[in-house]
C-alpha cells in the first residue's frame, strides 16, 4: 500500500470497529453506536480550504442527516486542540475525531501517510451503505 490505498471499502462489506477521542476528550466507540446510521467524513487537514468548504457544506446540512437519526464525525489525525480550533472557527455542530496512529484511517483505506479524502455511511446494522473518494455531495448520501 502506497502513500493512498486503493478503493475505498465495498458497498455491503462489514464497517471496522474502531474508538477514537473527539475534539472534547470523549471516547466515541463505532460499535456503541450500532443499531443508527453513521457518517465519517475522512479529510487531510483542519482549516485547509477545500477540508472546510467540504465540513462547511456537512455543516449546511447537518440537521438533514440527522433528521434521518445519522451520527456525523470528521475524521482525520490532527490532534484535539486542532480539532477543538477548527470546529469552533466554522460552527461545526457534529464532532471531529483524533485518529491517532492513522489506525481508522488504514481501516477504512483512506490512506497512510496522507489522508484520502472519503465520505462513508455506515448502516444500523453496522455495514458500509455508502463509500466515495473525493467529495461528493451530502445530497449524493
Amino acid at each position: 500500500m502506497g502513500i493512498l490505498a486503493g478503493d475505498p471499502l465495498p458497498v455491503g462489506a462489514e464497517a471496522p470497529l474502531f474508538e477514537a477521542r473527539d475534539e472534547t476528550g470523549a471516547l466515541v466507540r463505532l460499535a456503541d453506536l450500532r443499531g443508527r446510521a453513521v457518517v465519517l467524513h475522512f479529510y487531510p487537514g483542519d482549516d485547509t480550504r477545500i477540508c472546510t468548504e467540504q465540513l462547511c457544506e456537512v455543516r449546511d446540512h447537518y440537521e438533514a442527516l440527522r433528521a434521518t437519526g445519522a451520527a456525523v464525525y470528521g475524521v482525520n489525525p490532527f490532534g484535539a486542540a486542532s480539532h477543538a480550533s477548527f470546529r469552533a472557527k466554522f460552527g461545526f455542530h457534529f464532532p471531529l475525531l483524533v485518529d491517532e496512529g492513522r489506525r481508522i484511517m488504514r481501516a477504512y483505506r483512506c490512506g497512510r501517510f496522507i489522508v484520502a479524502r472519503t465520505v462513508y455511511v455506515i448502516s444500523a446494522d453496522g455495514r458500509i451503505a455508502f463509500a466515495q473518494r473525493g467529495r461528493p455531495p451530502v445530497s449524493a448520501y
